[in-house]
């Protein structure tokens, strides 16, 4: 890798990301009775520290030995989790991926895919309209090695986790979110070129709420 600065003060192929806040005015009572599933968007782009935010709340380190801000059985972390941007603003159109213990962005691709991402999900055209989409993605293998059948289960409770953190994390931040599960698996692991070992099972477009 290069030692060429890019967007945010990383190296080239690494946007580093402003530190998340670790408090707010928006108590977790207020966040919980003003979340609501948000699918109509304002075209406004979302900042770099919005960006942060938001991901850290779905799976940011929280603490030196590596634990996150969403529980995981044995602490065996088979979430990944991807950035689908499409607007300019604090990042520039492509897909990410996002890196907690680095608590940063490795562009895997340039462009906006929003549009493909929209059609492979069943043309729920609220992922083209909103400026970024959060994509939860799962090794199950990581969990598997210590909890075998069990696993799955495990797993999908760890996305309820992770998805229940971005919708209050949004509400905190004046944004809006939906959890979008309706979709066809191969080929939004074509539109976002996932390895083979990893399973999309939850897609949150986020923005600014069109009031």
């Amino acid at each position: 890798m290069a030692d060429e600065p890019l967007v945010g003060g990383g190296l080239a192929g690494a946007i580093k990301l402003p530190a998340p806040r670790h408090d707010s005015n928006t108590s977790v009572e207020s966040a919980m009775r003003q979340r609501r599933s948000v699918r109509e968007f304002q075209g406004e782009a979302l900042s770099l520290q919005e960006i942060s935010q938001l991901l850290w709340a779905t799976q940011g380190i929280t603490d030196p030995d590596g634990k996150r801000t969403a529980p995981s059985a044995g602490a065996t972390y088979p979430l990944e989790v991807f950035l689908v941007a499409g607007k300019e603003g604090g990042l520039p159109a492509g897909l990410y991926r996002y890196r907690p213990r680095e608590h940063d962005l490795v562009c895997d691709a340039e462009g906006d895919r929003r549009a493909k991402l929209a059609t492979a999900a069943l043309e729920q055209e609220w992922l083209a309209d909103a400026p970024v989409t959060i994509v939860i993605a799962a090794v199950y293998e990581r969990t598997a090695r210590k909890y075998r059948q069990r696993a799955e289960r495990y797993v999908h409770i760890e996305v309820g986790h992770a998805a229940q953190n971005v919708h209050l994390q949004a509400v905190a931040l004046a944004l809006g979110t939906v959890v979008v599960g309706a979709f066809d698996d191969a080929e939004v692991k074509r539109v976002l070129s996932l390895a083979a070992n990893e399973q999309p099972l939850c897609l949150m477009p986020v923005g600014k709420p069109r009031r």
